[in-house]
């Protein structure tokens, strides 16, 4: 009797379980909800104006820089700066001990001065044939080379002043008064940043795409919030072989002098405005290498369309190749579909004339 029960339990507990299935209908399929469709927004795809920006790092540098120093070496009679101070060009900076050198100038000016007197005297005595013509040729040649020495000595209490090649902002101070200088000796430096270069790298598969008096604009991390404007003065002549980069000049008006040299930007180049056919980053579907989106059939079904992808902005990324204007793509709800599976129209783009394919 026990036996009997328990197949007759085992016998009603088949009966219960085929009734409940079919009850329930026909089975899911993979992806849990069988022939119903995912519910999805979609775009039509049009061509639209578009422009993207190349973006690099840039150093800053001044239009003109030099470091100063001396020609000669002296000590530091007097200097005529203090440290950040603006100059005109030609102002005196230093001026160097030349005592040897103002002696030496007056014995050459007395030198050149009796050269001179004796040669008016024989040119007198010439014209009356008293002397040769040669011997007056010959007082010419003294007369010439003392005043070329005067000339000489002259240039070299100059060198004993230092001046600024052009105007601009003097460094830090490097020499005070009895300093011992020499070729070389840093004095200071001195930088033209009314307006400034900024030099930047840029691959060479960009190279078509910049040109002088192109846009760009400038970030600093010293000045948050701040953009500076400026335009590509020019680009290189050449390309870096070992990293394939061309280096791009952009120029700056710097009136408030904020930017200093050796300070490091963040540089945005506008490129020209173009058609293109854009859809929506959050479209794309990433798998490897292979980029796809899902395009709608005229049935309403999804299916796959290895696309070519150009450049990015915006939360926009141009499509070269693999889609057309006219093709409807899904936009929100990529990550549940599946090749041919049914989809309908909903989520955030349902209402929008996108969507709609106006």
């Amino acid at each position: 009797m026990p036996r009997r029960g328990l197949v007759a339990a085992c016998l009603l507990s088949l009966v219960l379980v085929a009734c409940n299935r079919k009850e329930a209908g026909p089975a899911q399929g993979p992806g849990g909800g069988g022939d119903r469709p995912a519910v999805v927004s979609t775009q039509v795809l049009r061509m639209q104006p578009f422009a993207d920006t190349l973006q690099a790092l840039g150093t800053v540098r001044a239009r003109e820089s030099v470091t100063v120093t001396a020609a000669v070496s002296e000590k530091v009679e007097a200097v005529h700066f203090d440290s950040g101070q603006s100059v005109r060009a030609g102002a005196p900076l230093v001026t160097l001990t030349g005592q040897a050198e103002r002696a030496a100038l007056n014995e050459a000016v007395a030198a050149a001065n009796e050269a001179d007197r004796l040669y008016r005297r024989q040119s007198e005595l010439a014209a009356q044939q008293l002397i040769a013509r040669s011997q007056l040729d010959a007082q010419r040649a003294t007369r010439d080379a003392a005043r070329a020495r005067v000339a000489q000595v002259r240039a070299q209490i100059a060198d004993r002043v230092v001046r600024a090649p052009f105007a601009g902002v003097l460094g830090l101070r490097q020499v005070s008064p009895g300093s011992l200088v020499s070729p070389g000796t840093v004095i200071t430096t001195l930088d033209d940043v009314s307006r400034v270069h900024v030099d930047f790298p840029m691959p060479e598969t960009q190279l078509a795409q910049i040109g002088a008096g192109q846009a760009v604009e400038a970030t600093a991390a010293a000045y948050p919030g701040r953009t500076f404007e400026g335009t590509v003065a020019t680009v290189d002549a050449r390309i870096d072989p070992a990293t394939r980069a061309v280096t791009v000049r952009g120029e700056f008006a710097n009136p408030e002098r904020l930017l200093k040299p050796g300070m490091l930007l963040q540089v945005r180049v506008r490129r020209p405005e173009w058609q293109a056919l854009l859809v929506p980053e959050i479209a794309v579907v990433q798998a490897g290498s292979d980029s796809y989106v899902y395009r709608v059939t005229a049935d309403g079904k999804a299916e796959r369309a290895d696309v070519k992808l150009g450049t990015r902005a915006g939360g926009q990324v141009e499509v070269l190749e693999g889609v057309k204007a006219g093709d409807r793509i899904v936009v929100d709800g990529v990550g549940k579909l599946r090749p041919g599976q049914k989809i309908q129209e909903g989520g955030a783009n349902a209402g929008t004339p996108a969507a709609k394919g106006a």
